[in-house]
């Protein structure tokens, strides 16, 4: 044989530490890759399961707690819902009414804040946006009203449809005295009379017309007309009401008319007195009114009858001679010039009249029996129109 060795039977040699083979290695097969990769891949395949499972279990706990706090500001936003309701819309109502006075023509807006101020609503804001969704601006309803804090805002507003509720209504015709006011605000208001005679002599009050000496005399002054007041409204606090009244009445008057005729602005009202009591229809007040100036410029008295009847001690619709003897400042039978106070409250029309007399020469007149007058300026004449009266 030659010097090379004789191969090992089966064709293997091993030769650089790598044993060859004639017989070929599987291609690709786990017998071509070397135990650490076969280890390795092994391995990677039992590890994938566990990280998917963990990266789920990552997911499901961030789920659940965005869960969590998605459920616990939803309790939080209904506990803080529930709390700003029942402080809304379900106070606690209390026991002891307020006074409230919605003006004629105000907005839901104020009116918001009036009862907001008086605790009757929670909120001014509130209550006008309620107001204005329902549609309910408009439609409430100006007076005196009863309330109660805590109220709902339904309740509310229905009391606000529904009128006032805390109101009484007082007609003040033309022509009453003081004491006689007094009496109607009684069966109106149920005030007891002598409380408002008391306070209508306080003499504590500011009316600029009024002369010094006659500061607790208020004849004259309590203006007539139709109040809505509140039921528990008090004497003084109608005397008020009447005078406050009586300046925004006779504010637009021209009052520089009455240094042109020759008297003060309280006679003025003591003329108008004296037309209200004598003129039953509007366009016989001039004429009246020019009868009494032209007998003051002339020194005559006035000779009218109702300012007898007020110095009476009762009031007489038919006067006597006796009576025209009364003795009394009131008399102008007996007493020339104007009496030293109104006899009664004249409306606006007896005012305007009294500062716009009509032009004539009349000195007398004489009642026809229908509500009107016969006027002239001769005495004869008027006699006679006396006389035939008397005979129907």
């Amino acid at each position: 044989m030659d010097d090379q060795q004789e191969r090992p039977a089966g064709g293997a040699l091993e030769e650089d530490g790598i044993l060859s083979s004639d017989k070929p290695l599987p291609a690709g097969g786990e017998e071509a890759r070397p135990p650490s990769a076969r280890r390795r891949a092994a391995e990677g395949e039992a590890g994938l399961p566990a990280v998917r499972s963990r990266a789920r279990a990552l997911r499901e706990a961030r789920r659940r707690r965005k869960y969590a706090v998605v459920a616990a500001l939803a309790f939080l936003f209904l506990v803080a819902g529930i709390l700003l309701y029942r402080h809304y819309f379900c106070p606690t109502r209390k026991d002891m009414p307020v006074r409230v006075v919605i003006e004629e023509g105000e907005s839901a807006s104020s009116i918001g804040r009036k009862l907001h101020e008086k605790g009757v609503v929670t909120s001014a804001t509130l209550f006008r946006l309620l107001a204005w969704a329902q549609g309910r601006q408009g439609r409430f309803r100006a007076g005196h009203y009863l309330f109660y804090p805590g109220m709902r805002y339904g309740e509310v507003f229905s009391l606000l449809e529904a009128g006032p509720n805390n109101q009484v209504r007082l007609t003040i015709p033309e022509g009453l005295t003081v004491a006689q006011t007094a009496e109607v605000a009684a069966r109106a208001t149920g005030m007891d009379p002598g409380e408002f005679l008391e306070a209508a002599a306080a003499g504590d009050y500011e009316v600029p017309i009024l002369p010094e000496e006659q500061r607790n005399n208020l004849e004259g002054l309590l203006f007539p007309k139709t109040y809505d007041l509140s039921a528990d409204i008090t004497a003084r606090e109608l005397v008020e009401v009447l005078l406050r009244q009586f300046q925004v009445e006779t504010a637009g008057l021209d009052w520089s008319r009455a240094e042109e005729l020759g008297v003060s602005p309280y006679q003025v009202i003591i003329i108008a007195s004296l037309i209200e009591r004598e003129a039953a229809l509007d366009s016989e007040r001039p004429l009246v009114a020019s009868v009494i100036y032209n007998r003051l410029r002339l020194g005559m008295p006035l000779q009218i009858d109702a300012s007898v009847q007020y110095a009476l001690p009762e009031w007489k619709a038919v006067l006597t001679y006796e009576d025209l003897k009364t003795p009394s400042p009131y008399n102008t039978y007996l007493h020339k010039g104007l009496p030293p106070a109104p006899i009664c409250s004249p409306g606006l029309a007896s005012i305007r009249a009294a500062l716009e007399p009509a032009d004539t020469d009349y000195l007398y007149y004489v009642a026809t029996g229908n509500g009107g007058h016969f006027f002239t300026s001769d005495y004869q004449e008027f006699l006679r129109v006396k006389e035939e009266v008397q005979r129907r």
